[in-house]
């Protein structure tokens, strides 16, 4: 059986109504990212990010899996699919898929400040000064800018195994993420899935369309 790895960002998640950083009228548009997703901004202003994450949270709640989501999980009826997410929601679990690589963390999870300790806490808020069983304070399970990425190595490998690879509404500028394409084989193909006008080599077969249109026509026209 063939190994499709899906790689997925924000733009997946988009036609689910979830706001990305990078649209214009994006989260960048009302806050600093390194002040609600960098280490640096929770150690300088916990209460504002903590805020941050329980809106996120909050708005999870209220949005249901698109049809991206859903064609990627009916996908494994015929193939091993993997799909390796820089998103932090839930989707792709709702959505039926059951091999997801979180490279940016979860949103239903908390843990503690060293994130030895990882809770589900669903999609309630954190309190300012909650407190994790160790005592320390208690935190969304995020990886922000200046942690490393502890999934990266797991999600190269997968990609590495790849007999198909498809990035679907992510541009792949953000490193470590950017880098995981390389991991794939010479002679694999890779499809991307992306709406806007995106450089890509020739090997690439681009799909310009959004997630779930884009997804129906990948399973159409090139999956067998």
């Amino acid at each position: 059986m063939k190994q499709i790895v899906f790689l997925t960002g924000a733009g997946m998640s988009a036609e689910s109504g979830i706001k990305t950083f990078r649209d214009s009228d994006g989260l960048w548009e009302n806050y600093d990212v390194q002040k609600v997703a960098s280490i640096d901004g929770w150690y300088a202003d916990p209460r504002l990010v903590q805020e941050f994450y329980n809106a996120r949270r909050a708005q999870l709640a209220t949005v249901e899996p698109n049809e991206g989501h859903k064609i990627i999980a009916s996908l494994e009826k015929d193939f091993n699919v993997s799909v390796v997410t820089q998103n932090i929601d839930n989707l792709h679990e709702r959505a039926g898929s059951s091999h997801i690589i979180h490279l940016h963390g979860e949103l239903t999870k908390a843990c503690n400040e060293d994130k030895t300790q990882v809770i589900e806490i669903g999609y309630r808020a954190i309190n300012h000064g909650e407190k994790a069983a160790d005592g320390s304070r208690l935190r969304p399970f995020i990886v922000w800018f200046g942690e490393m990425v502890p999934m990266i190595e797991k999600a190269a490998k997968a990609v590495a195994s790849a007999d198909v690879v498809v990035i679907v509404g992510t541009s792949m500028q953000v490193y470590p993420a950017a880098g995981l394409v390389s991991y794939a084989r010479p002679s694999v193909p890779i499809f991307l899935i992306d709406p806007n006008d995106v450089y890509v080599t020739s090997k690439v077969t681009h799909i310009k369309e959004k997630a779930s249109r884009g997804m129906a026509i990948l399973k159409e026209k090139y999956l067998d």
